[in-house]
């Protein structure tokens, strides 16, 4: 029987995960993930498992610790959950199987879940795509919830059914679809198309969860503005600072 919670999402762009606990049960998530708690509900910081669990997602880029938000009330209590960028929070039911994911896409889950780290089944995955040669793997039973940049495309491919994909764009997919990295053809498209040399070939059978908005590419478009209005900035300083008086 799956460890489902009880749960609700508020907001759009920038949203949270709501979860609600009985007396004595309990939700794990990422440190930092917490947004509030209710009277009720204490937390604890350990390695989920034992020194080489911590070990390993600490070699994944994770955090070496994991946070467990546990109901010691006698009525039941809320905890919530906020990723530190806009996008969206999808749950996913792991009883039909686990699914890998980006190594920042995990954010919180039930407390059977177990997030470990993942090695992708080819090393051109791992050297070229976006996701890196290791990815989060979420397995058990019960809920667990992801974070997305922007909006959650969902695409579920039939067997033998293949999509090519930004590799930042991957949100996660699951276990039984098969993920290659492949060089995009052409030189003036590899130099000049501005979508990197390599894209995802990912194979059905099984779902696939794609986010419009990366982090990184967010985060690039916002540091290119900066930079590229860095002169403006400073120009208009000096003449509001001549306006006030001063130098």
């Amino acid at each position: 029987m799956a460890d489902q919670i009880d749960y609700r999402l508020e907001g759009d762009d920038f949203q949270a995960v709501i979860v609600t606990l009985d007396p004595s049960e309990a939700v794990r998530a990422e440190p930092g993930a917490m947004m509030y708690m209710e009277t009720g509900v204490e937390m604890a910081t350990s390695t989920g498992g034992g020194l080489m669990k911590g070990l390993k997602r600490l070699v994944g880029g994770e955090n070496f610790f994991i946070t467990t938000f546990t109901n010691e009330g006698g009525e039941r209590a809320e905890v919530a959950f906020a990723a530190s960028y806009p996008g969206k929070i999808m749950p996913v039911d792991l009883t039909t199987g686990p699914i890998l994911c980006q190594r920042d896409a995990y954010l919180c889950s039930a407390d059977g879940i177990e997030v470990s780290v993942a090695f992708t089944r080819r090393l051109g995955a791992g050297f070229f795509g976006g996701e890196g040669f290791i990815l989060q793997r979420l397995s058990g039973d019960g809920l667990g919830f992801v974070h997305a940049g922007g909006h959650i495309v969902e695409r579920d491919l039939a067997a033998g059914e293949t999509l090519r994909v930004d590799t930042g764009c991957i949100v996660g997919f699951q276990e039984c679809v098969d993920y290659d990295i492949k060089m995009i053809k052409g030189v003036k498209s590899m130099v000049f198309g501005g979508e990197g040399l390599f894209y995802a070939l990912l194979s059905g059978p099984g779902k696939v969860w794609l986010q419009t908005t990366p982090f990184s590419r967010f985060a690039d478009r916002i540091m290119s503005a900066a930079g590229a209005n860095k002169g403006q900035v400073k120009r208009g300083g000096n003449l509001i600072g001549s306006l006030l008086g001063g130098d």
